[in-house]
């Protein structure tokens, strides 16, 4: 099993959505662009959002035992997945990349 590194790629903002249909809230999401995660094999890593999660640890999973070319040459690097989690007012996209690191 290999470390899966996970970075934040973009992350959008739909105030029109928000205004629309959203209950105000107190705490969003706070990821910044740019920032690194590494998943330990399938384990959550530490400060990353629990419903990010639920979106891309399936990918993160995947990768980690060595899945490669997910969804038949969709990702130029077969060793990888961008993934968005479901927040549909404002999602952010992750790059999932398997490294050659083992898992502890």
């Amino acid at each position: 099993m290999k470390k899966v590194r996970i970075t934040v790629m973009r992350r959008a903002r739909y105030d029109d959505l928000i205004e629309k249909y959203e209950n105000p809230i107190e705490h969003v999401c706070d990821m910044k662009e740019g920032q690194v995660f590494v998943a330990n094999g399938w384990e959550k890593p530490e400060g990353f959002c629990n419903s990010a999660w639920d979106a891309v640890s399936a990918f993160v999973m995947a990768l980690s035992y060595g899945a490669e070319d997910l969804y038949d040459g969709w990702m130029k690097n077969k060793k990888s997945a961008m993934i968005s989690c479901n927040d549909g007012f404002r999602p952010v996209s992750f790059l999932l990349e398997a490294t050659d690191e083992d898992a502890d």
